[in-house]
């Protein structure tokens, strides 16, 4: 049954449970106009309940529907993962979602629709849903591991600072380069930086990550990516760690990431994470290691990144990637070394360095060489010169 989106509003503000499908008015200004995108919401649970982030979030979906002029629905009904159905929908936002929510049939029904490239948007305990489905985790990127909130050691919530490490997309346009604010800090069981485009991260420095699935706290993740896109199985997936909070969602920050995380996973945005070159490349570093069992050649970090998603995870030629991968983020850092102490001593820096490096050597600046030094001035200006 379709009702108009006050009816949407007043029932989760009331806290009642969204147990059907319910939908967004849409067309605001286009006096019934299609809408630019139908979306789907999902947030059933069979773990932990997140008693804020789903009503929140459901309103503050709702309400960007009505302004940006799309459509939603949503439900905790698992029966409404049927192809028909799901073929509907544009974007299937798993919000605050926990446990096994779908069974063997529905799970079909999810993977034929992003086979048919439909779209996926996970939010907050998104990565805590369907351990033992495979296929779900490589959508999502990564399955949640912990999060800090330690007995005697840390506090569940911490203000911490994001590092925005890919501003040029509809999810991140609009965030400062380095956002500080308050989150429960997802830890994740792996990390997804070789499987996706990594649109943030979340500097450890700043706050205590330690988590409590191990006693005195789990290790730290150190990359530690949060938000991130990409394609999968011929799909699309947007997926961010934030959003725990009820409050969150009155953030004008927040929900420019999620609008935006939306209209990428939608397909009217690009996730930025592609690129012609370096997905020939990918393909050409498959086909090198299936020849003979070996690379015969170094190839761009980017190219081996897009190349492991494209091979057996347990596969030879994977072990190979992953090891290639290794190398050349060794390799990284050390040129990313080679900037900061040519910055550092002088001011200046003495030599070229690609474009890249720059870019990147700029986005990771650590604190101390942005208030103790000129580094930042000087890489500003290698980039400026370099046009």
């Amino acid at each position: 049954m379709r009702v108009l989106v006050r009816t949407l509003l007043s029932a989760a503000l009331a806290g009642l449970a969204l147990l059907g499908p319910i939908a967004s008015a849409s067309g605001h200004g286009g006096g019934g106009d299609e809408p630019r995108f139908r979306a789907l919401i999902f947030s059933k649970t069979a773990a932990f309940r997140h008693t804020e982030c789903i009503p929140a979030g459901t309103v503050a979906i709702a309400q960007m529907a009505l302004r940006h002029d799309f459509e939603v629905d949503a439900t905790e009904n698992a029966a409404e993962f049927t192809e028909q159905n799901l073929a509907r929908y544009d974007v299937v936002i798993f919000l605050c979602t926990t446990g096994d929510v779908l069974n063997a049939q529905q799970q079909t029904a999810f993977e034929h629709y992003i086979q048919a490239g439909g779209g996926y948007a996970g939010i907050h305990s998104a990565s805590d849903t369907e351990y033992d489905w495979p296929w779900y985790g490589r959508l999502v990127g990564a399955y949640f591991r912990d999060h800090p909130g330690v007995p005697g050691v840390n506090q569940q919530f911490q203000t911490a600072t994001i590092r925005v490490e890919d501003p040029d997309t509809a999810a991140t346009r609009d965030l400062p380069r380095r956002w500080t604010r308050e989150e429960e800090w997802y830890n994740f069981r792996t990390n997804p930086r070789n499987l996706v485009h990594v649109l943030m991260n979340v500097d450890e420095r700043t706050y205590d990550p330690r988590g409590y699935s191990q006693p005195g706290g789990s290790p730290p993740m150190g990359d530690h990516p949060i938000a991130w896109c990409h394609r999968y199985d011929g799909g699309r997936s947007f997926y961010t760690a934030l959003g725990h909070k009820g409050s969150y969602f009155k953030e004008p920050l927040l929900l420019s990431h999620i609008l935006g995380g939306l209209e990428i996973a939608a397909g009217l945005e690009p996730c930025r994470g592609e690129n012609p070159r370096l997905d020939q490349l990918a393909r050409q570093v498959v086909r090198d290691c299936n020849r003979d069992g070996d690379l015969d050649r170094d190839y761009p970090l980017g190219a081996l990144r897009r190349a492991l998603r494209l091979v057996d995870e347990d596969s030879r030629c994977a072990r190979r990637i992953e090891r290639a991968i290794e190398r050349a983020q060794r390799e990284r850092e050390r040129e990313l070394l080679r900037i900061y102490r040519d910055c550092s001593r002088d001011g200046d820096l003495d030599r070229d360095y690609p474009r890249g490096q720059l870019r990147r050597a700029l986005r990771l600046l650590p604190d101390e060489l942005r208030e103790y030094t000129d580094c930042e001035s000087a890489i500003e200006e290698a980039l400026d010169d370099r046009g």
